[in-house]
């Protein structure tokens, strides 16, 4: 095991996962107990949209202004906007505008990597990604987001449950549901940008998803829930890189099938009430 974390490479994802394992058992909470995931889904595809076109703007103009991540993080942000309002006002209508906005976003994403010259690699490097790349630039931005999600949900976490559990009752007692649910949809296109740039799209849909349901079937309240999705998290990545660097196969992939593997064991497992 000490051969294996004297890799300076699987230190750096280690960091990443552990880092990655915060934001994903906070905003995984309120994701699956609103049953939000396939609106993470399409805000993780239809955000490169904004990577492609901005690879293609700096090939023309390289400006810092046109970097990949600020083309993410807008093209995230409008996704969650366009989802926001469709669901508060067209409610029967949000299925399918999260499968539209998850089309156009790849689409213009494939449209604009294809026409950049030696970029098109870039944009399913994001798509796939590899959490052995993660880097200094990565560690920061993940130090960064779990502050940010640490002080939202102290913040906001007991409207956040109103909202997450019982949406009508939240209404009667005058809490300002649509504005907080644009906020949560906020949250969860910021934490997208961000843990996709450190382990690409796949790992991430795993990460927001699967360790806060297991948790979610071990606990009884939304904070035990949070702080057992980190750990749950934490304990896959770990138990993924050590497979990973056991059998020479890829680590986003295998860390992925950690989480979904434990998952259905526990379903099969644990009887429901």
């Amino acid at each position: 095991m000490t051969e294996i974390f004297s890799n300076p490479f699987v230190v750096m994802a280690t960091i990443a996962a552990m880092l990655s394992s915060v934001a994903s058992g906070i905003m995984g909470t309120y994701v699956v107990i609103k049953r939000i995931v396939f609106i993470a889904g399409s805000i993780s595809h239809a955000l490169l949209g904004g990577i492609g076109l901005c690879i293609y703007l700096y090939s023309i103009y390289p400006s810092p202004l046109f970097y990949p991540l600020n083309g993410a993080l807008v093209f995230s942000l409008l996704a969650a906007g366009i989802i926001g309002w469709v669901y508060l006002k067209h409610k029967d209508r949000e299925d399918t505008a999260i499968a539209a906005i998850w089309t156009i976003g790849m689409s213009i994403g494939i449209i604009f990597a294809s026409i950049t010259p030696g970029y098109n690699v870039e944009l399913m490097n994001y798509l796939f990604g590899n959490i052995l790349w993660a880097g200094q630039r990565e560690i920061q931005l993940l130090i960064c987001l779990d502050l940010i999600l640490i002080l939202a949900v102290f913040r906001y976490r007991y409207l956040f449950l109103a909202i997450s559990y019982n949406e009508k009752q939240a209404r009667l007692n005058k809490v300002a549901v649509n504005k907080l649910y644009l906020l949560l949809l906020a949250l969860v296109a910021i934490t997208v940008v961000i843990l996709i740039q450190a382990v690409g799209a796949i790992l991430l849909i795993a990460f927001l998803c699967l360790p806060a349901a297991v948790a979610g079937k071990c606990t009884k309240s939304i904070n035990q829930m949070m702080f057992a999705g980190i750990g749950f998290c934490s304990l896959f990545s770990l138990l993924g890189i050590l497979l990973s660097a056991s059998c020479n196969i890829p680590l986003g992939a295998t860390i992925a099938l950690v989480c979904s593997s434990f998952y259905f064991i526990l379903l099969l497992l644990k009887k429901e009430p």
